[in-house]
């Protein structure tokens, strides 16, 4: 009896709210708030120094709608944020701006940054540095470890720096391809297995990194990444490895050095350096012809940039 009773007093209060509803007239404004979020002085900083000149923003604070659920993801903390900011700036933006000018920047650099604090570890044990959607929209994970790797150039490339310059290389030949040319030197890509072990050996067949190997749309963004952010001693030492082949033990496995590396088998002649260099021919030309950029300068100016950043010559935390 009490539930019948309980029942009915629903039922008639959901029909006084119905008739209520339809005998009132619809506000205009939404019944729905958004969160209000306080500016900060970086959200100042962002919009003076990024937003204004070159309509690029950076997002840093933790967007359910940005973030990859797959992963466990933490939003960066706000004093690194504005460090990496203040990087992003300083060694990316303001390097093609003296390089290539204002314009060229304000039109192609990718004009949204997503900053997440951890990295998005895989199953197997591998983890992503970043990604990027449709080369506009950037991904930047391990926001929370930079201070580790502020102190060294190398770090500082390969957890953050490299990706930037990969991911604007592909903004450019998405807007203008580069000679069908370069296809044809190496044709041994490895699409997914790239990272593979089998494959390892890709200095000496021709591909710059391991990641080369998967298309030869991401092998041209990473011989552009990996050249202007190498000093020419760098550079040359990855040309000697690439003359030679790789040494193999009684199974037939490559042989790795303590850092992961494969061994060269300096009896053992291969093409790699011939080929790659044959793709750097066609990488400084398309940069020149298209861009009117010399990668030379380009490489120079990044180069200066990052080992005043590691040098300590740059506040990285002025937001005036």
């Amino acid at each position: 009896m009490k539930k019948n009773i309980l029942f009915a007093s629903l039922l008639a209060a959901l029909s006084f709210g119905f008739v209520s509803c339809s005998d009132d007239d619809l506000s205009s404004e939404s019944v729905i708030v958004a969160d209000k979020v306080e500016k900060t002085p970086l959200d100042s900083w962002i919009d003076k120094n990024l937003t204004a000149p070159f309509n690029i923003n950076i997002k840093y604070r933790y967007e359910y709608n940005e973030t990859d659920n797959s992963y466990y993801t933490v939003p960066a903390r706000y004093d690194d944020a504005v460090t990496m900011a203040h990087i992003l700036k300083y060694c990316c933006i303001d390097t093609y701006v003296d390089v290539a000018g204002l314009e060229f920047t304000r039109t192609y650099f990718p004009k949204l940054f997503y900053f997440e604090g951890e990295w998005h570890y895989r199953n197997n044990g591998s983890f992503e540095l970043g990604t990027a959607e449709g080369g506009r929209k950037i991904f930047l994970m391990g926001m929370n470890y930079l201070s580790e790797y502020m102190n060294s150039r190398d770090a500082l490339n390969y957890y953050y720096l490299h990706t930037i310059h990969h991911e604007f290389t592909h903004i450019l030949h998405q807007t203008v391809e580069f000679s069908t040319a370069y296809q044809l030197i190496t044709s041994d890509y490895k699409s997914d297995k790239c990272f593979n072990k089998e494959f390892a050996d890709f200095l000496s067949r021709g591909f710059i990194t391991d990641y080369a190997q998967k298309n030869y749309h991401e092998d041209f963004a990473e011989m552009v990444s990996t050249y202007v952010t190498s000093t020419a001693d760098e550079w040359e030492a990855l040309m000697k490895k690439a003359e030679y082949g790789v040494l193999k033990d009684k199974n037939g496995d490559f042989v790795v050095d303590s850092e992961g590396s494969v061994k060269i088998d300096t009896k053992v002649k291969a093409d790699g350096r011939d080929l790659i260099e044959q793709k750097l021919s066609i990488v400084r030309s398309y940069m020149q012809d298209q861009w009117g950029i010399d990668i030379d300068e380009l490489r120079a100016s990044i180069l200066q940039r990052e080992n005043d950043v590691v040098n300590g010559k740059i506040d990285l935390k002025n937001l005036d």
